[in-house]
């Protein structure tokens, strides 16, 4: 059994915002490689490819920078997988929802 006052709160979190922004990453980067227009917050929603790539890039890069420092020196994971899935878990389901609701990124 783990202690869960062995792992601060905050590596949960950061655990968690990683996952949230490795996921986010994959739609940005997937559609930049692929050719593809796609929401960004630094372009709209008619974002360039080129403009989904960096902002993947910078996702990913935020993302495994706070999975690194969430793991402080620490070789094996351990609860924080589960915040980290957590977060993955948390933000496609978000962006599943307001895509069948909204159709932010499609034409439907």
């Amino acid at each position: 059994m783990l202690n869960r006052s062995a792992m601060p709160l905050s590596a949960q979190w950061k655990s968690f915002i990683a996952g949230a922004l490795v996921a986010n990453s994959v739609p940005h980067l997937a559609s930049g490689v692929a050719g593809h227009e796609h929401l960004t917050p630094l372009a709209g929603r008619r974002s360039s490819p080129a403009v989904n790539v960096a902002w993947g890039a910078l996702n990913l890069g935020a993302g495994l920078m706070l999975v690194r420092r969430a793991a402080a020196g620490s070789g094996r994971w351990d609860r924080r997988l589960v915040w980290f899935e957590g977060g993955a878990l948390a933000f496609t389901a978000w962006m599943a929802i307001s895509e069948a609701v909204g159709a932010v990124n499609s034409d439907l």
